[in-house]
């Protein structure tokens, strides 16, 4: 046995779980300097092209939300801490703080540690990035959207900081009770974090606490993420290593697609599974049903995407009928871009036909159908879904709250279906992504320097991108026909190069002529 070998046993669990982290760290494909100073300074003029302006527009408009005391923000703060716990949450089923390498996690289950040790130091680690992380997101959307810190003199700003600081605390912890706990214990933990929020919301408004709503707010914060703190590190030694191993691997399958300019195929990995109603996609005499039952039976089939899809088309139509109110303003503009880009991601989840037919596009058609056909039957039911869900949410919007500009409502319907118009265009556009081109890859040298990297970064996000320019393009026009024809037109252009990305036309005109 030599020197080393009797040092390793000799050694203790952490200085094991040194060794073998310092050993890994130093592997041949480790991320070098160059590597790093890339990933900066892309950054950096991602921040300056695309994230400045925007910051720069917010702050010079009026505040989107008014917080001129401790009662009108300890409401707001007990829904953005409830919001941002449960994203954790979800966050945490899917990538969780204890998701490693998958060799470097072999490595460790191939030894008789305890998953504390060699899973717990990371797990703290990453919690605290995340919850620095948090802190800065919470405190910097606050400086964007509210006029918090616009009050230097008061007790307003230092009750805003020990808020953020207590989300940024209790969202850590939730992400890692979120990974290691079953969903019954995640469904009982989004239960009391709702109720918990009711009543100090409604506390806070309450003529007990004075102007101390906020700081009851941290209080809670505070003792919530010490409580589940305690209890989530003393779940790690009970992990299930299998499952862990798992998300492991997926994460890093994920990762490569992601970073060779694939993210959809990256966050293909994480649809979820069809299960059941498979004998409901067919009537009772043996035929295929229709259309639209067929789309409606395949959303159920994934019933989550079904209720988050729900969810956001409903949100996304209230926020267009406020934004189409006044399309001038400001704050409404801002609502307009949000209700879009709510409508853009639930228009994706709402069924999995988007999907079947990239595939179909991309394939010959064996069985003689004409792409028609095949648009009619997968694009049926969700542009009918996007469009009912659209119109009813926004009609209620309308009708109990928000009264139309001018009286005008055929304007303000106008605005609003174009906008549906454009966002099922650029879906599509999204949908029938295929691998990265690489003539993307080529340099563009400019005085900023390369900036090949920006149109990966388009490309990755192009029908967000379409979907935020249209917007703006169709606040500019001066009359709500001539932004429903801006918005008809993208509309057009997405479908046609959403086409051409399948190469549909050339193998449709082969088939054509070898059937002549």
């Amino acid at each position: 046995m030599t020197t080393d070998s009797i040092t390793a046993v000799e050694a203790g669990p952490r200085a094991r779980v040194h060794a073998v982290r310092h050993r890994y760290a130093r592997r041949g494909d480790r991320a070098t300097v160059h590597d790093w100073a890339y990933t900066i300074y892309l950054t950096v003029i991602l921040a300056f092209v695309y994230v400045a302006p925007v910051v720069y527009l917010v702050r010079t408009s009026q505040a989107l939300v008014s917080l001129e005391s401790s009662k009108a923000a300890t409401p707001v703060a007990c829904l953005v801490a409830a919001a941002v716990v449960w994203g954790a949450q979800l966050t945490g089923r899917f990538w969780g703080p204890l998701v490693l390498k998958p060799f470097l996690l072999h490595v460790f289950m191939s030894t008789d540690l305890s998953p504390t040790h060699y899973l717990g130091a990371i797990a703290r680690r990453r919690l605290v990035y995340a919850g620095l992380g948090t802190l800065l997101t919470v405190c910097t959307a606050t400086f964007l959207v509210t006029d918090l810190f616009d009050h230097p003199g008061t007790a307003l700003v230092p009750q805003g900081v020990a808020v953020a600081a207590g989300i940024g605390a209790v969202a850590s912890v939730a992400w890692l009770w979120g990974q290691i706990r079953t969903v019954r214990e995640n469904l009982l933990l989004a239960s009391a974090v709702a109720a918990a929020a009711v009543v100090a919301a409604l506390l806070g408004r309450s003529a007990l606490l004075g102007g101390g709503g906020l700081w009851l707010v941290a209080g809670v914060l505070a003792v919530s993420a010490t409580v589940l703190g305690r209890s989530a590190f003393r779940s790690v030694r009970t992990v299930d290593l299998a499952r862990l191993a798992r998300e492991s691997a997926r994460a890093a399958e994920a990762q490569t697609f992601a970073w060779t300019g694939t993210l959809h195929h990256a966050l293909d990995l994480y649809r979820p599974e069809p299960r059941g109603l498979t004998s409901k996609l067919v009537r009772p005499d043996g035929r295929l049903r229709g259309h639209l039952a067929q789309g409606a039976v395949r959303a159920l089939r994934t019933r989550g995407r079904a209720i988050a899809a729900g969810a956001f088309l409903s949100t996304g139509g209230a926020l267009l009928a406020l934004g189409v109110a006044e399309p001038d303003a400001g704050p409404a503009t801002l609502f307009w871009a949000a209700g879009s880009v709510a409508v853009y991601w639930g228009s994706g989840w709402v069924g999995e036909t988007w999907r079947g037919l990239r595939d179909e596009l991309t394939l010959a058609p064996l069985f003689g159908e004409w792409w028609g056909g095949m648009l009619a039957r997968t694009l049926a039911w969700p542009v009918v879904a996007v469009t009912v869900t659209v119109g009813l949410a926004g009609g209620v919007a309308a009708l109990t709250q928000w009264p139309l500009q001018g009286g005008r409502p055929a304007d303000a319907l106008l605005l609003v279906a174009g906008s549906v118009v454009l966002v099922l265009g650029a879906r599509f556009l999204r949908e029938m992504k295929m691998n990265l081109p690489i003539e993307l890859l080529l340099p563009v040298i400019t005085p900023l320097g390369d900036l090949s990297g920006l149109r990966v970064f388009v490309w990755q996000f192009d029908g967000l991108v379409v979907v935020l320019i249209g917007i703006l393009v169709m606040t500019q026009m001066p009359s709500a026909l001539g932004a429903a024809l801006v918005a008809l037109g993208m509309a057009a252009w997405c479908v046609w190069a959403g086409l051409r990305r399948t190469g549909w036309a050339r193998r449709a005109l082969f088939t054509r002529l070898g059937r002549v």
